[in-house]
Formats: structure tokens, C-alpha cells, sequence
């Protein structure tokens, strides 16, 4: 096995609008921004392409193959020579339907991974109902992708709130995890560093969580506050509000540390886990 060595990686931080094209180019400009910073791994926010009501979803909705966004993450993980995790961008399937989906390109520019959001984000929670379901689909398959030889594993948003998914993830492997998101700035308060810092250190792995943030049409706010945070839960860079770009280095021998100083992972006893039976709401 060849040893790993360290990577820089960067969360991209934008205001998704409902004009496609308009946010296309900013993200162009920020993805720009965190390879000239010498980022090798770039990570976009979800639904990047365009967030909020329905109508704007099916009107920024795009197949994999020929759709605009995709083309253009295509283009510019070839021209910085990155590997690019598209954040989120709305799929459009057959017959209509719509996929929350992270599609992941290599430096040349080829598609080396696709995961569709597992957890639908259906809440009424500060005074506002959101039903996902109600337009997409879920995905269901749990995926990790090589990224120079570190194993990173995929989420979107609200999967962050299930830590079977990223346990899964880091038994398979996983050194980095990514969380493209638009977290509620109700919600995000008070949970989202609680919960990416967490998912951290109870996996001992990297985070790279890039955030939507600021207002958006229907006066959704989203939290923003994108940020890189290590093994031991160190918050190592951050971008509050604002667009921007959260950039920071993943190092094997900090990980290395963590893991043997540590070894909760090692100390697992899976032999004495029983499944428990489902909780009635």
C-alpha cells in the first residue's frame, strides 16, 4: 500500500440564487479561488446550482449526462487539475423525478463516483415545513471514492443527523468525509458545528463540510459556516458568512495519531451489537 501523504482540500460557500447561470459562474470563480490556494480536493455546497421552492428546483433539474453544471465541474477539475465533489446539484431522472445528487470528478475530469442523498429532509421545524420527498427521491446506496489514495467518504446535509451513515462510511474506510449542505440557520445555530465536530471524533476522521448560506426566495435563511475540521474535533478553518472558501490540510500523520492514541475504532466490539427494534414516533 503506498503511504498516504497530506492533501489540501477547500469548502466552497455560496448564496445559491434561483439564475442557474449566474451561480455557475460565481462557483466557478470560488473553485478558481481554492486551487490557486493550492487545494487538490474542492468541495461545493448543496443544490449550488439553485435552492428554494420547487419551481426553481425543477427549473436549475439536470441529467447527469449533458447538463450544464455538469459540464462545467467537468471543465474546471481538469483545468485546475483537482478532484472536484460537486456539492449537490438537483437531478433529473426518468419520468420526471428529482434526485438530491454529488457527482465526483477526477483531475481529468471524469465522473468517478455519483450519490444520491439517502436521508430526505421532511421537518416542521421553526415555524416552517419542508417535504423533500414530496419532489425527490432518496438514494440508496452508501459510497466512498480514492481521492489520492485517501478514502472519502459522500453525505449531503441532512445525513450529518444519522451517524450509522458515517460509521458505515469510516468501517469502510473512510479517512475524510464530506458534507455539502444547506443547513437552516435555525437549525444551524445550534447544530451544525455540534454535529460535524462530533461526527469527527466519534470516526476519527477529517470533515469537510461546505455550506449554502444567506437568504434565499420565500425567506428561507441558510447557516453557512463552512469549515474543515480534523480527527480530534479542531475546528482547522472556517468561513462564517459570506461566499468564500474554508482551506486546510489533511495530514495522515495526524490521523495516524488520533487513531493509535486513541483507538476507539480498534475498540469496537461488534460481536455484542444487537440491532434494536425501530422507535415509534
Amino acid at each position: 500500500m503506498v503511504p498516504l501523504t497530506p492533501i489540501d482540500v477547500a469548502a466552497v460557500q455560496l448564496t445559491a440564487t434561483p439564475d442557474k447561470a449566474a451561480n455557475i459562474a460565481r462557483a466557478g470563480a470560488l473553485v478558481a479561488r481554492a486551487a490557486r490556494a493550492g487545494a487538490r480536493l474542492v468541495v461545493l455546497p448543496e443544490k449550488w446550482t439553485g435552492f428554494g421552492s420547487p419551481e426553481i428546483l425543477r427549473a436549475c433539474a439536470e441529467p447527469l449526462a449533458g447538463g450544464d453544471s455538469v459540464a462545467a465541474m467537468r471543465r474546471w477539475a481538469r483545468e485546475h487539475a483537482i478532484h472536484l465533489v460537486g456539492g449537490s446539484i438537483t437531478e433529473l431522472g426518468d419520468g420526471g423525478r428529482l434526485t438530491n445528487t454529488t457527482v465526483v470528478l477526477d483531475p481529468s475530469g471524469e465522473l468517478t463516483a455519483v450519490y444520491r442523498k439517502i436521508h430526505l429532509f421532511d421537518v416542521d421545524v421553526g415555524g416552517h415545513v419542508y417535504r423533500e420527498s414530496d419532489l425527490e427521491d432518496g438514494g440508496d446506496r452508501i459510497v466512498t471514492v480514492d481521492v489520492d489514495g485517501w478514502s472519502v467518504g459522500l453525505s449531503i446535509c441532512y445525513d450529518l443527523r444519522f451517524p450509522e451513515l458515517f460509521r458505515i462510511l469510516a468501517l469502510r474506510g473512510a479517512q475524510i468525509m464530506v458534507v455539502p449542505a444547506a443547513f437552516t440557520a435555525t437549525t444551524g445555530r445550534d447544530h451544525w458545528e455540534l454535529l460535524l465536530r462530533a461526527r469527527a471524533v466519534e470516526n476519527q476522521c477529517f470533515v469537510v463540510a461546505a455550506g449554502d448560506w444567506g437568504e434565499h426566495p420565500g425567506g428561507r435563511w441558510t447557516y453557512g459556516h463552512s469549515m474543515v475540521v480534523d480527527p480530534w474535533g479542531t475546528v482547522l478553518e472556517q468561513v462564517r458568512e459570506g461566499d468564500g472558501v474554508a482551506g486546510a490540510r489533511c495530514d495522515p500523520a495526524r490521523l495516524a495519531e488520533v487513531r493509535s492514541s486513541l483507538p476507539a475504532l480498534a475498540n469496537r466490539r461488534p460481536e455484542h451489537y444487537a440491532w434494536p427494534e425501530p422507535v415509534r414516533a
